[in-house]
């Protein structure tokens, strides 16, 4: 199928005008070629062989937030294990990876199966429209630094975009900033050249960025203080897991990656049960481990006023945080900013700290499916007023499916159970001969925000965030296990599911979908 450009451009005597670029039509239609969508692409061509899809990608290279982010010491804040893909073993002996091994790991998946050939790169998708009259999208990207428009057409959208905006990060206006002297600088956008040898160096910020960027500079910086208005909870974790690494000698790696990936799964699932149950003994047992390595003179700086997961947590591989702040090349400041100064940051306290560069880890910015426009035939669409499904449709919105990971755990034991479920539900359709699923809302449940989450670049987002509802299944249990049961041996046609049959496919009597096996 084409669209092209019909009329001539006369005017001033100008030539006819260039025709569009053919409208291409797949199955499948994923955007996003991180981590998510390199899984996802695998799902459909292992589970819904002789389906065709593409991947949309709207930078020059594949691998996500594992290629955009290049600050010193990036690294995964889970275990490779879990952060791995489901069907392609993690094998180094590092389970705490660097960011730079875990790009390595994507890009040598998506070569491996032969997605890396369906990328279309440099595509930005900026709109996406639904007709229920040939129950497709049809979606409209700009390609290149022209931004030359092209489209395409799909059954199913599958959005694998992630959750952060990659154009900007959050970076608040601080007091005075203009008078500082030195370097300033965003992790998010980290300079390629910046020399931070023999330099002193203020990290504004205690999440998960901090505390990487932390130690990491300390190895050459002539010192390095992490700023925090408030303690986070930091939790040290040994890099290698010696019984990954042990079940590796003597077994074949996927069934020790198997088994390595379920003890996590159950460590972490059992640990978070015990800290929402018994909040006060597990923050005493996280406080009294930060203690043990620093001694009670740094109490103040790693103890919450929240409880154990109204935020995520921070994990440091080998201590290595404690290390640095042990050793004096590191320090953590809990204060608040009265104002930069020309030498560097004057506190609410009165003590300045003075610095060469300061580093603003002050997060991310939220953003729902890159913030792509969508209309439902023809009318505009507003995600953030729907209900999430399963964690991972939108209600009242037909064959479309997004990928979000968990708080707690790792992002892509999520992210494969939702690919799982889109090949089941495109299976199921192909059998029954239809053409559209959507979930229809029901009005008795009661609207509950999406994530229930204290952190900052959570709470900043509310507003543009679908909403979650009081039962299943549009409840959001933030929990593996029931989720593997819901989403890989639960009903597909679970009476909230509505299926239904395209009508210029009726009336032609064209069309009928595959009818692949499941």
């Amino acid at each position: 199928m084409t669209d092209r450009a019909g009329l001539d451009e006369h005017a001033s005597g100008a030539s006819a005008a260039k025709a569009e670029a053919p409208v291409e039509h797949f199955d499948v239609l994923i955007v996003g070629a991180g981590l998510s969508g390199i899984g996802a692409a695998y799902h459909v061509q292992a589970r819904c062989p002789g389906r065709t899809y593409v991947l949309l990608e709207g930078r020059e290279a594949l691998g996500g937030t594992w290629d955009l982010f290049r600050y010193p010491g990036i690294r995964s804040d889970s275990d490779m294990h879990t952060l791995g893909y489901s069907f392609r073993p993690w094998t180094d002996a590092k389970a705490i990876a660097d960011g730079p091994s875990i790009l390595r790991y994507v890009r040598e998946t998506a070569s491996e199966y032969g997605i890396d050939q369906h990328i279309r790169f440099r595509h930005h998708v900026k709109r996406a429209s639904w007709s229920s009259e040939h129950a497709r999208w049809t979606v409209e990207a700009e390609r290149g630094p022209e931004k030359e428009r092209v489209r395409f057409t799909c059954n199913f959208l599958l959005m694998c975009s992630g959750y952060y905006n990659y154009a900007e990060g959050h970076r608040p206006e601080f007091p005075g900033e203009a008078r500082f002297q030195g370097t300033l600088v965003h992790p998010q956008f980290w300079p390629e050249k910046l020399d931070y040898a023999n330099k002193r160096v203020v990290v504004i910020g205690s999440g998960a960025t901090a505390v990487t960027l932390v130690p990491e500079m300390a190895r050459t910086a002539a010192h390095v203080t992490m700023l925090q208005r408030s303690p986070t909870y930091i939790v040290s974790r040994p890099a290698e897991d010696r019984i990954a690494n042990g079940l590796r000698r003597v077994l074949p790696s996927k069934l020790a990656y198997g088994i390595t990936r379920w003890k996590n799964v159950l460590l972490s699932m059992l640990f978070y049960k015990l800290a929402r149950k018994m909040p006060e003994r597990v923050k005493a047992f996280i406080v009294r481990l930060a203690r043990e390595q620093l001694g009670p003179g740094y109490d103040v700086h790693f103890t919450p006023s929240y409880k154990p997961w109204d935020q995520r947590m921070c994990m440091v591989p080998d201590a290595d945080l404690f290390d640095a702040i042990k050793q004096g090349r590191a320090a953590v400041a809990t204060d608040h900013i009265e104002t930069f100064t020309e030498k560097g940051i004057q506190l609410a306290s009165g003590q300045e700290l003075e610095a060469d560069i300061i580093v603003t880890a002050t997060g991310l910015k939220l953003q729902l499916l890159s913030d792509i426009e969508f209309s439902l035939d023809g009318a505009r669409c507003d995600l953030s007023k729907s209900l999430s499904y399963k964690g991972m449709m939108f209600s009242d919105v037909p064959n479309l499916a997004f990928t979000f990971g968990y708080t707690n755990a790792s992002w892509t034991l999520k992210a494969d159970l939702t690919s799982e479920y889109v090949c089941r539900l495109l299976n199921h359709m192909a059998r029954q001969g239809v053409t559209t699923c959507m979930p229809r809302r029901d009005p008795s449940v009661e609207e509950i925000p999406l994530l229930d989450f204290s952190s900052g670049y959570v709470l900043r987002a509310l507003d543009v965030m679908p909403k979650q509802g009081s039962r299943k299944p549009w409840r959001l249990y933030q929990n593996y296990a029931f989720d593997l049961l819901m989403l890989r041996f639960g009903k597909v046609d679970d009476g909230t599911m509505v299926f239904s049959r395209a009508p210029k496919l009726l009336k032609a009597g064209a069309g009928e979908p595959r009818r692949d096996a499941a």
